[in-house]
């Protein structure tokens, strides 16, 4: 089962869960989709399911921990005095700090073993090698179970929020091995926080024919974006990514454009069909996606791309590190000597540039990816600081900055910025990366389109048009949901012959102009990896 959106998944393993959630008591329907979201992660990892379970054995363990102590504090400041209540938090402050510290080391600790290892002790070989120095660490290789960066972060947030009080430690085991393994979400998320689902997810909620059809909607627009879309780009990108010295600007241009789009269209497609899946249990999972390529900065695109990664760092690293004491102290006498604008900006990249040194390396262990990530601080640092003075050009030339043109220029710009972005998180290497970019800026010409020479990268006239007509489908959705218009609620009150019209049209969509059989190469899940 490689994907959500596999024949495997949605037309029998999907089936048969729902199906045994709806013949089951509602009290017992929990305990059916903990099955499930192991069986799944059985079917995907095999053994590596071990990490799983330990990972939630742990969870379980330490939240009772915390929670432990918690209760302890809580007696003895009802017994103690005044004087001695602040000597109490205080101690009981650190013992609290202590026992996350460790908790949080022992989970995110074997994530960075496993997916880093290599990459750190490749890196320090060569630089014992430039110095010459006669000895080397060995290279280690870890197989990693699916969607481990996933559900570590979701299990450092659980930890996270009861040692700060927001959620009460789960007593019971099989809840949280739910919340952590939820088998739609487990392999490329979006990262749930326990409040949000764990208890939905539990609870068994009433199996409704309007979860079941909406959900399915979902479901069919999610795979039409990866089937139709995703895959079929696949053969051009991998040609050009793997062998990118054979070719000119004007087709690294064209590559790194349909990448952007293949990425959109696999990720929020597979969100689509992981919320979906989600949806027909009753269980609604928070969206990860927002319309990104209406974002008018890079500052916007990452408010609106990977919603819940990004609120996770803001939340877990940016804020805590934000509101630290020496930052603080920092961000006071740099508002007092650059004002109210630059002062907190500056003090505060600080935090900004570890939010997305840790965005970079969770993204993988390369150096393309670290460049990434500092390639998007730089942006919206620049971006921030730069805005005072494009209010004041924008005034000086009489801009409207709110006026169609300017909205669309702002669009398009963001756009290519992205697209750029994402050319170096797609390259095999950061050295190649740099690469394409300069021979993208530097031998860019119109020859390979004029002459037809694009359509010999695996893609024909054919496979341009159909990729054509599904993103102007997936462009009007989102044009219609940027708007506010609740297209699906909109569907739902037509009358029953037009609703299944619109279905089999989708269906029928799908299975013919879906890419596979000979010669098309589907894309394994991207995010998967992470």
């Amino acid at each position: 089962m490689a994907s959500y959106c596999s024949l495997l998944y949605a037309g029998v393993f999907l089936p048969a869960v729902v199906l045994c959630y709806a013949v089951t008591p509602q009290r017992h329907r929990g305990k059916v989709l903990l099955a499930a979201s192991y069986l799944f992660f059985w079917l995907v990892s095999g053994k590596l399911v071990v990490f799983l379970l330990a990972s939630a054995f742990s969870l379980h363990h330490f939240g009772l921990w915390l929670a432990a102590v918690q209760e302890e504090r809580g007696r003895l400041l009802a017994a103690a005095d005044k004087p001695e209540r602040k000597a109490i938090k205080a101690a009981f402050q650190r013992r609290l700090r202590r026992i996350l510290l460790f908790a949080l080391l022992l989970h995110i600790g074997t994530l960075l073993t496993l997916k880093y290892a290599a990459f750190f002790s490749a890196n320090l070989n060569r630089a014992l090698e430039a110095f010459r120095l006669p000895f080397a660490l060995p290279v280690p290789a870890f197989v990693l179970p699916i969607g481990i960066s996933f559900y570590t972060l979701q299990a450092a947030s659980y930890l996270i929020d009861v040692y700060r009080g927001t959620v009460q430690a789960d007593r019971n085991p099989g809840r949280l091995m739910l919340f952590l393994g939820f088998f739609p979400q487990i392999m490329e998320g979006p990262i749930c926080r326990y409040g949000q689902t764990a208890q939905a997810i539990w609870e068994g909620r009433p199996f409704t024919w309007h979860d079941l059809t909406f959900g399915m909607q979902r479901i069919l627009f999610g795979m039409m974006k990866k089937i139709v879309i995703a895959d079929r780009l696949n053969i051009l990108i991998k040609g050009v990514f793997s062998n990118p010295a054979a070719y000119d600007g004007g087709i690294t241009a064209l590559a790194m454009v349909c990448y952007t789009c293949q990425l959109y269209m696999e990720f929020s497609g597979t969100m689509d069909v992981v919320i979906g899946s989600a949806e027909i249990f009753g269980v609604r999972l928070p969206e990860n996606f927002r319309q990104p390529f209406f974002s008018k900065s890079i500052a916007e695109f990452w408010l609106r791309w990977h919603i819940t990664l990004g609120t996770w760092f803001k939340d877990y690293i940016f804020y805590p590190i934000s509101m630290s004491g020496p930052l603080k102290k920092l961000t006071g006498a740099a508002r007092r000597r650059l004002g109210n604008h630059f002062g907190p900006l500056l003090a505060g990249s600080a935090a900004l540039l570890a939010v997305w040194l840790c965005n970079g390396l969770w993204h993988g262990a390369g150096w393309q990816y670290i460049f990434f990530g500092l390639y998007h601080f730089a942006l919206i640092l620049c971006g921030s600081l730069t805005e005072p003075l494009a209010r004041r050009v924008a005034g000086a030339l009489h801009i409207d900055r709110s006026a169609a043109p300017y909205r669309v220029f702002r669009i398009l710009r963001t756009g290519l910025l992205v697209c750029v972005g994402e050319l170096f998180f797609r390259a095999e290497g950061l050295r190649a990366g740099l690469s394409m970019f300069r021979r993208m800026v530097t031998g860019f010409t119109l020859r390979p389109f004029t002459n037809g020479a694009f359509l010999e990268l695996g893609m024909d006239g054919h496979d341009f048009f159909i990729v054509a007509v599904a993103v102007l489908i997936v462009l009007a959705v989102s044009v219609l949901r940027e708007r506010g218009v609740p297209l699906r609620e909109a569907l739902g009150r037509q009358h029953i012959a037009v609703r299944w019209s619109v279905y089999y049209a989708a269906i029928l969509f799908v299975v013919i102009f879906g890419a596979y059989g000979v010669g098309y190469v589907p894309v394994d899940p991207i995010y998967a990896a992470f």
